[in-house]
Order: structure tokens, then C-alpha cells, then sequence
């Protein structure tokens, strides 16, 4: 059975991440503190002889991946590719609203009005559905949706990895939460994945294990 490394990194913030924007396929440049937050990761991750270096194909993961390897040593000799995939959730209508007014309007349908408290009482995958529901247009995307999508492009790292790589994948916030919230639930306390953390996983052919999420200060040796 093949087993591989992915270290999975949250891009760094974005002008939309600021002004608390809802920023799911619609894309926006990286602050300062954005490009501060990818050459960090960078930094953590510099001592890691990737074998291959992934990220979805919005902007903002592409940049930050970028940042991350100029720091490493290796930068050379390592191919990146983008994957769709790996995208952030689609919100379809609310792209670009205010995200306190996007979950008001959400959770109207089940009498609640904060992403704290729709996410407390439903989770992450029944609140996925309830913005699809309440998407005027219907193309937010809805939990089947996203999770189909997201299983491709694990398959598609499967496909392209041999046993025993280390792979650096760029993806986004709430596309990371999912993964920790769906194989390691124990983890997921509530906590927003911060820009520029980094989760490690341990993927096989018919598994994810998932080894740490969301750290800050992990320095490879």
C-alpha cells in the first residue's frame, strides 16, 4: 500500500480575508501581512525535500506557494501544480458580501444569525447545505458537491505520488477545517484555520490520518 506526506497550508491573507469578505472562488491579493504569513510557512517548511508542491488555482494559493518554496533550498528541482480541486468552497451569490450578513441571511432559514452559532448547532457539512439552499442562484456549492470535488483531487494526489513523498499542498480555510472535520473530528474545536498555518497529513490509498492541524509554530528538522 502506498503511504505519503502532505503538509497542507492555509494561503496567506488576502485584502478580502481583512475586511472579513466572503472569499470562496473569487480571489483578491495578498496583504503585507499575507506575504509575511507565506514567507513564515516557508520558513517552517524550508528543511522538507518536497517531491512535488500543489495548490488550488486561485491566485492566492499560487502566490503563497510560491513565497514557500523561494525559501526552500530545493525550489529548483520541485514541479508545482495547480488543482482546481483543491479550491475553497463555493458560496455562489454571496461571493464578496459581508460574511456577519451572509450567515444572518443563512441561518434565517433555522432561526439562528452567526456562523458561531449555525456552525455550532449543524457542523460544517449540513451548514455547507444551508448556504446552498439559500443561495438566490442555486451554485453555492452544496456539501455532495464540494466533497465530490475534493475526493477527486485527493485521488488525482494519489495518481501522481509515489510511497514514502512528502508533497506541499496550498489550499484554503474552511477546504482544510472540512478535511480535519471529516477525518479527524477530535480536532476540530471551533477554531478558524489561520493564514499561513500548517496541517500534516498521512495519506494512503484508502485513508487520510491526519498527524496535526492548524499549527503556527511547527519548524521541520
Amino acid at each position: 500500500m502506498k503511504t505519503f506526506t502532505a503538509y497542507f497550508v492555509r494561503h496567506g491573507q488576502t485584502m478580502l480575508n481583512h475586511y472579513n469578505k466572503i472569499q470562496g472562488w473569487i480571489d483578491s491579493p495578498l496583504t503585507d501581512k499575507g506575504i509575511a504569513d507565506a514567507k513564515r510557512a516557508g520558513q517552517q517548511l524550508k528543511a522538507i525535500n518536497f517531491n512535488a508542491a500543489y495548490s488550488s488555482d486561485s491566485g492566492r494559493a499560487i502566490e503563497t506557494a510560491s513565497y514557500i518554496l523561494k525559501a526552500n533550498p530545493e525550489n529548483i528541482n520541485i514541479i508545482s501544480y495547480q488543482y482546481s480541486e483543491f479550491r475553497e468552497q463555493c458560496h455562489g451569490y454571496f461571493e464578496g458580501n459581508d460574511a456577519n450578513q451572509m450567515w444572518q441571511f443563512v441561518g434565517e432559514q433555522v432561526q439562528l444569525t452567526s456562523e458561531s452559532a449555525v456552525l455550532g448547532k449543524y457542523g460544517l457539512e449540513k451548514a455547507r447545505d444551508l448556504i446552498h439552499k439559500a443561495d438566490l442562484y442555486g451554485e453555492a456549492e452544496s456539501n455532495d458537491m464540494f466533497w465530490k470535488r475534493l475526493d477527486r483531487g485527493f485521488n488525482k494526489l494519489r495518481d501522481n505520488t509515489n510511497d514514502g513523498d512528502q508533497v506541499l499542498v496550498v489550499s484554503h480555510g474552511m477546504t482544510i477545517r472540512s478535511i480535519i472535520d471529516r477525518y479527524a473530528p477530535e480536532l476540530d474545536v471551533g477554531v478558524p484555520t489561520i493564514n499561513g498555518s500548517i496541517s500534516k497529513l498521512t495519506i494512503t490509498d484508502d485513508d487520510i490520518k491526519v498527524d496535526f492541524f492548524n499549527k503556527t509554530d511547527f519548524v521541520a528538522k
